[in-house]
């Protein structure tokens, strides 16, 4: 017995699911600066940018976009060091 797997990596995801994976993994800030929406920025919430996304195709769009770049090339959060810190200019060179 073989198991069709869909290639579109959006199906069986709800746009609801998406935009709290979205939240999880960058946030209300940074996702704001990566979509410029108000749903975003203004008080955020999951329910208010359900109801303008599902209103909005081309913010829609924007954001299933994000969500599959962000399934292919995940990011690594690095904490930044202060510059007075000894270790901020530290490339690791042996």
């Amino acid at each position: 017995m073989t198991v069709h797997t869909p290639k579109d990596p959006l199906h069986g995801v709800t746009l609801e699911a998406i935009v709290n994976a979205l939240v999880a993994h960058y946030g209300w800030a940074e996702l704001a600066k990566r979509i410029n929406i108000n749903c975003f920025k203004s008080d955020p919430s999951v329910k208010s940018s359900l109801k303008f996304l599902r209103r909005t195709p081309w913010a829609r769009k924007e954001v299933e976009l994000l969500y599959i770049d962000s399934l292919t090339a995940p990011e690594t959060k690095t904490t930044a060091l202060p510059a007075e810190s000894p270790w901020a200019n530290w490339q690791g060179r042996k």
